[in-house]
């Protein structure tokens, strides 16, 4: 039956949720693009809110959560036929767990943008982020949240720790290999566009993931509570260990860039466990997915020399992945039904393990062929030189992020 106390709740947690794409991340991104392309980068979020929205309630949703097999879901709901509005899921109408599970599916594809802004084709970045959430999103919520085979493995991923952020980190690396860096990646020095908005954007991404995490217990119990509270010492926490290892490794300036990309750091690494840890373990987790962050953007990519221009990869993929494992050790059972390796059973962390992996494995396949198949039929994803030295904006919108003479 329909509890009224659980549906406020969510229907509570599903703004929030909306709010972090179209608002938060855009603002984030945006910050921290050049600003010849601030409008550009932007768009490409705001336009994947728009794609996954759509493919979500066309086909995504019945892949992910229809009767299927351990793989994927049949279009059993395709268009959401046989869904009506006095169905339930679990205490909440099942009309809102579909707007909740959409909020999710356009925020991964909007996070894998983020690796390869200014110099991507804004008609291949469409065509891409309706493939993603079909071939890529889709399957992998059906294999932890839709009872397939990493569901009947054990994985234990509250919010999307997986099934988003390993995900898009993945995918947001393949397509920066593929793609190639930016001229001059190596000898110039890009300048973030506004500092300020950035800083914005994480706030409001901070004020979002409550619903993120929270939500996904689906009910307004001690569960949810407990979530909440997890996730805000984890970012906490998280940005203060970004904030401790640049200031006392690198130049001694601690930065607001830094600063909130802990914060980031800390958030994503706390997605998997926010249902299943203590104060105790979100310390851990939220400290250590800022050092894991930091080490991925600042020391990783400097040493491989790839470009992933707004660090997805290390802040959602290293940092998710770490939140993951850190899951299978930190689980409390008298949080939730989750047992990690602390509390006697160590064979969790395998599990978290392998499905890591797994979904690695899958996402970075997937998106390889997804953007080969586009660049067969449409030609090259990569924008031409003279675009790219003029920047996104006029180039492809005609507009301008700041009326300032350059």
């Amino acid at each position: 039956m329909i509890n009224s106390g659980d549906t406020a709740w969510m229907l509570i947690s599903s703004a929030l949720v909306m709010l972090m794409t179209p608002a938060g991340l855009t603002l984030f991104y945006g910050g921290l693009t050049q600003r010849k392309s601030v409008l550009n980068t932007i768009g490409m979020s705001y336009t994947a809110f728009c794609t996954a929205s759509v493919v979500w309630v066309v086909v995504g949703y019945s892949i992910a959560f229809s009767e299927g097999n351990e793989y994927f879901g049949y279009l059993d709901y395709f268009l959401l036929n046989g869904i009506g509005i006095g169905d339930v899921y679990g205490t909440i109408p099942t009309l809102l767990f579909v707007f909740f599970q959409g909020t999710f599916a356009a925020i991964a594809v909007a996070l894998v943008s983020g690796s390869i802004i200014e110099r991507v084709r804004y008609s291949t970045w469409f065509m891409f982020s309706i493939l993603w959430v079909v071939l890529v999103y889709s399957p992998v919520t059906h294999w932890v949240w839709g009872g397939g085979f990493l569901a009947e493995w054990g994985e234990l991923d509250f919010a999307g720790g997986t099934v988003i952020h390993v995900n898009a980190g993945i995918s947001g690396l393949v397509l920066v290999y593929l793609l190639g860096n930016r001229s001059g990646f190596k000898n110039t020095s890009v300048r973030p566009a506004s500092v300020k908005l950035m800083i914005l954007g994480s706030a409001l991404l901070w004020f979002g993931w409550f619903g993120f995490n929270g939500g996904s217990q689906l009910a307004a119990d001690g569960i949810a509570a407990n979530a909440l509270l997890v996730t805000n010492v984890a970012a906490a926490s998280g940005g203060l260990g970004w904030l401790l290892i640049e200031w006392f490794t690198t130049n001694s300036k601690p930065t607001l860039i830094g600063s909130a990309s802990g914060v980031i750091s800390g958030l994503v690494g706390i997605t998997p466990a926010a249902g299943y840890v203590d104060v105790s373990g979100a310390l851990v987790i939220g400290f250590g997915s800022g050092i894991v962050g930091y080490m991925g953007v600042v020391k990783l990519k400097q040493w491989l020399g790839y470009d992933d221009t707004l660090d997805v990869f290390g802040i959602h993929g290293l940092a998710g992945a770490f939140g993951a494992i850190m899951t299978g050790v930190f689980a409390n059972p008298d949080i939730n039904t989750g047992v990690g390796a602390l509390y006697g059973n160590p064979g969790q962390i395998l599990i978290q393990l392998k499905s890591v992996l797994v979904v690695s494995a899958y996402s970075a396949l997937a998106t390889f062929t997804i953007y080969k198949i586009i660049s067969l039929i449409f030609g090259s994803g990569r924008i031409s030189e003279e675009v790219e030295s003029e920047g996104m904006d006029m180039a492809y919108h005609g507009e301008k992020g700041f009326d300032i003479s350059d």
